[in-house]
């Protein structure tokens, strides 16, 4: 098992000090390694108990699973949690071409490779933005897989809103082009200042915009270059899929809920609305107050009490489900 406490460097601190509850969560130990779904290397870090329930995490686009290393650690001691990297994205090996369903084939291997399929309870999917989006396909394939979705600030807007954020220039980070070589600085503090999430925003917790651009980058030892692979603009967005998002969610067979920022410009209060209107009324829907897309980086002790509730629920209803049925 790695110590996550060497992902504080100062390097990306700058020597300033990180609050207690995340030094807290880094120096849970945790395992992290790679398996090798259809030929490429995924790169996954896992904390908790291989017994206990299985919780399988994938971040946004051109993100990386440790967006999610400060927030699994906090109920790690009830579950088994895997977060992964995308192929092409943080850590793990690039593929010549991925659209959706070969990236939900990748989340039903990784979570086989890894011994989450063997068991009785199925893992639970905590999936942000465009790791949602490939969640959604996943269980729809593959609902035997898993045993619920949990769907954070994934873009649902109805068709005429999400065509006026289209329209405002709204586009997925990076440059789009596969054929572009990904960009290269002299040092860190140059590349530092060339990171932006999409949407932009500041962070509600600056130090964590700095932690993610740190693992969002390479030191090569002669320039600084980001991880991601641009084979990842093979696939050119997809709008008509993003219009079909709310329906497909809605359709997906088994469990979801839905976690979103309040200030979020991908789901807002009129998804909410809309989502019921689609026939998702029983899905249960959580709002982070003073978060905006990007939870994890706003309110990350808040985003995690919202996931830790919904696992909580869920693998309760699953306990009592299974006395019932003995």
């Amino acid at each position: 098992m790695a110590n996550g406490l060497s992902d504080i460097d100062r390097t990306w601190t700058n020597g300033a000090p990180v609050p207690n509850w995340f030094e807290q969560a880094l120096s849970v130990p945790r395992e992290e390694g790679f398996v090798e779904v259809d030929g490429v290397p995924i790169h996954y870090l896992r904390w908790g108990d291989p017994t206990k329930p299985p919780v399988l995490m994938t971040h946004g686009f051109l993100a990386h699973a440790r967006c999610f290393a400060f927030i699994a650690p906090l109920f790690a001691a009830d579950y088994d949690i895997v977060a992964y990297d995308l192929s092409g994205m943080g850590d793990s090996g690039a593929r010549d071409f991925s659209d959706d369903e070969i990236r939900a084939r990748e989340m039903i291997g990784v979570a086989r490779e890894l011994g989450l399929l063997d068991r009785a309870a199925k893992p639970i999917v905590v999936a942000h933005s465009f790791g949602a989006r490939i969640g959604v396909k996943a269980v729809t394939n593959s609902p035997d897989s898993f045993d619920g979705l949990i769907a954070c600030d994934l873009m649902v807007l109805r068709p005429e809103a999400q065509a006026a954020l289209w329209e405002s220039g709204h586009k997925r980070p990076g440059s789009g082009d596969p054929n572009k070589p990904v960009s290269r600085y002299p040092d860190f503090a140059t590349a530092r200042s060339r990171y932006i999430v999409s949407p932009s925003q500041d962070a509600g917790e600056p130090f964590l915009m700095d932690y993610m651009a740190y693992h969002s980058l390479r030191d090569t030892g002669e320039y600084w270059t980001w991880k991601y692979s641009p084979k990842v603009f093979g696939v050119p967005t997809d709008r008509d899929a993003w219009g079909l998002m709310g329906k497909r969610l809605v359709d997906a067979p088994g469990r979801k809920a839905i976690i979103h920022g309040q200030q979020s410009a991908l789901f807002t209060a009129d998804s909410r609305q809309y989502i019921c209107e689609l026939g998702g009324e029983n899905i249960p829907v959580v709002q982070i107050p003073e978060a905006r897309h990007h939870l994890m980086l706003d309110q990350p002790l808040a985003f995690a009490a919202a996931i830790a509730a919904f696992l909580g629920e869920w693998t309760a209803m699953r306990d009592i489900k299974c006395k019932v049925e003995v």
